[in-house]
């Protein structure tokens, strides 16, 4: 029924998150799109001075670490995401394939380009599962770490008591995030407000810390590193991780509450614990074994600890939603089978858990802390996703910026090419952890986007196949003979990938029933590269002639899909579908892989795997189950 295209919608609605007021919004904003840069906090500066990086911890090297994780945020996530990205939004949206829809429409008049761009943005995409497995271990690691601060002797319950809070986060998952949401904001202002006091106050008692908002101090520190710049910078990206999920929750949120939140309260609570930690080392290196627990006095420490904790869950939880959102649309979008989705509010369509996804990543995520074992460890495997996503943005970002926005093209070069600087001296930084993890986020996002290319390149065979083998549909139905046919008072919807060719369950139920409907609608589902597509655009209808309609269905990759309700639309043009009065006749394709076809013959045999165990295009499509008869069909690629 889904046919993969995604053609543009022109005129598609933009998305508006609620008729909610600011404050509201900013608050929601400030509890899912900033848990995770705001657990940073817990072990970005206790990375940055680890023996691995070779930085001497005296008072000249702190203010430029400090200065330099300053700048960068200002830089990487002030400039680049809250300024310059948050404006690229497509029709409202934010997020990797969001922007790569945008910048291949941006490009629809060079076919080859467009097709780079969209395996460039996908492969973006897939590094986000990456992330997702590795920033709930190292948020809920980082602070679970805090009990060995509270005495030595809990150390070996670090990592047990991380499995657990995990396995209780993914397993609470099904319920959905409606009740807790709401619970998110203030429990993260709090947490926002407490990094704020706690570095002021030390502060207070070291100012020297201060000079590093001066930017030539981190310039001093990274240009005196020499070739060992490239570890500190594997460090102080920690403290951006997070950035992109800015962009990504902007269609939740809106881009102005997202931008009040961080210049009103993440930066400043940020920058103020980092010149906190900052002035603690100076005036006691003895505390780099974990400066951010070592902030707080003996008796803050418990206290510390569950707020913290309580972060690091919210921070989890921001990328586990956004891991069933992404894998929704990639699906929506053609680059992945369809898998069972639930929804788990009746008011918010956003809200969804992914069976699937989720026992996926659960599993992941406890292999990765087992593997790992400690917040340091796993420091080395954070970061190089990362920093090519935000690189993939900066490329797709140029192509809106050029052919959308229609900026000079002196101007919007230049830009790019600053932005691409600061990006590969961050990846360049990460890169040099290769061997100690950074493997890993690399090697989960390849192997996924040779799954995502595999399946979109098999349906695109798919097609051509069917059209290759299959009937035209207009010839078939101008031969028909009405009355040498029998006749069912009923309507049949008969589900098409291609509308020009004759369904293979038509053809099947013609040779074995004998018999048409007195409607017989030949429908499609397009899915375009826009997040919405409205109700007044939901619906094409044609009439074929012989009581044969053609109907296609719209939708964008955020809209979820009701085939039933959508049908109920045709009936201000002239058919009427009745609920109870319809059948649903599918083609069940069985895919058989041939030699010398379009792909190698693994490729063809992954896929067919992939197709087998697809999810049902009833529950995908929302399909009444006693009213679906399947026919099954084999199609060779």
């Amino acid at each position: 029924m889904q046919n993969g295209k995604t053609t543009p919608m022109p005129g598609a609605d933009t998305h508006i998150a609620g008729k909610q007021g600011m404050a509201a919004l900013t608050l929601a904003a400030i509890g899912v799109v900033y848990g995770d840069i705001g657990t940073s906090p817990l072990y970005t500066v206790k990375e940055i001075f680890a023996p691995h990086t070779g930085v001497p911890l005296d008072a000249i090297h702190l203010i430029g670490a400090v200065s330099a994780i300053f700048w960068a945020l200002m830089l990487v996530v002030t400039l680049k995401y809250v300024i310059l990205i948050l404006r690229a939004d497509n029709h409202g949206e934010g997020g990797g394939l969001a922007l790569t829809a945008l910048a291949a429409r941006a490009v629809e008049h060079r076919p080859a380009l467009r097709k780079g761009l969209l395996l460039l943005g996908v492969f973006g995409a897939t590094l986000f599962y990456g992330d997702s497995l590795i920033t709930p271990a190292i948020s809920v690691l980082g602070a679970m770490e805090g009990l060995e601060v509270v005495t030595p002797a809990l150390k070996p319950y670090v990592v047990p008591a991380t499995v657990a809070i995990l396995i209780g986060l993914f397993m609470v998952q099904r319920v959905g995030t409606a009740v807790v949401g709401r619970f998110f904001g203030p429990i993260i202002v709090l947490w926002f407000g407490v990094l704020g006091v706690i570095g002021i106050w030390h502060i207070a008692q070291q100012p020297a810390i201060l000079a590093a908002l001066n930017p030539l101090r981190a310039w001093e520190f990274l240009s005196s590193r020499g070739w060992h710049v490239f570890a500190a910078v594997g460090a102080i990206v920690l403290a951006l991780t997070g950035a992109e999920a800015l962009y990504a929750d902007m269609g939740h949120f809106g881009r102005k509450p997202i931008q009040i939140a961080w210049t009103g309260l993440v930066l400043p609570g940020l920058a103020l614990n980092y010149l906190g930690q900052g002035a603690l080392l100076m005036g006691d290196p003895s505390a780099i074994d974990n400066p951010f627990y070592r902030l707080f006095p003996d008796s803050w420490i418990i206290p510390a600890l569950v707020l913290a904790t309580l972060a690091a869950i919210i921070a989890s939880q921001a990328v586990i939603s956004g891991a069933y959102s992404l894998t929704k649309q990639a699906m929506q979008l053609g680059f992945l089978p369809r898998m069972r989705v639930q929804y788990t509010s009746a008011r918010e369509i956003g809200q969804i858990y992914m069976p699937a996804v989720n026992w996926a990543l659960l599993l992941g995520v406890l292999a990765v802390v087992l593997f790992f074992g400690s917040s340091s460890a796993l420091a080395s495997a954070y970061g190089i996703a990362v920093t090519l996503t935000m690189m993939i943005t900066t490329l797709l970002n140029y192509f809106v910026v050029k052919e959308t926005w229609h900026m000079p093209a002196p101007l919007a070069i230049g830009a790019t090419a600053f932005f691409l600087v600061v990006d590969a001296l961050l990846v360049a930084g990460c890169a040099i952890k290769f061997f100690d993890g950074g493997w890993f986020p690399l090697a989960l996002g390849l192997a996924l986007f040779i799954l995502m290319s595999t399946w979109r390149r098999g349906r695109e065979l798919l097609m051509e196949s069917t059209r290759r083998d299959g009937l035209s549909l207009q010839d078939f139905i101008d031969q028909i003979d009405p009355r040498s046919v029998n006749k069912a008072e009923r309507t049949a919807v008969y589900a098409a990938a291609d509308a020009e060719t004759v369904p293979q369950a038509l053809l099947h139920n013609l040779k074995h029933n004998q018999v048409l409907h007195a409607r017989n609608v030949i429908l499609t589902v397009h899915f375009h590269d826009v997040p919405w597509v409205p109700m007044e655009r939901r619906v094409d209808v044609k009439p074929l002639g012989h009581s044969f309609w053609r109907v296609q269905v719209n939708y964008g990759f955020m809209n979820t899909p009701d085939v039933p309700k959508a049908l109920e639309l045709t009936a201000s043009h002239g058919l009427q579908v009745s609920l109870f009065d319809t059948s649903y006749f599918l083609s069940r394709e069985t895919v058989v892989p041939t030699p010398g076809g379009g792909m190698a013959n693994w490729r063809e045999r992954l896929f067919a795997t992939m197709s087998q165990n697809a999810s049902g295009v009833v529950e995908f499509f929302r399909l009444p189950g006693n009213a679906v008869v399947e026919l099954g069909t084999r199609v060779s690629i």
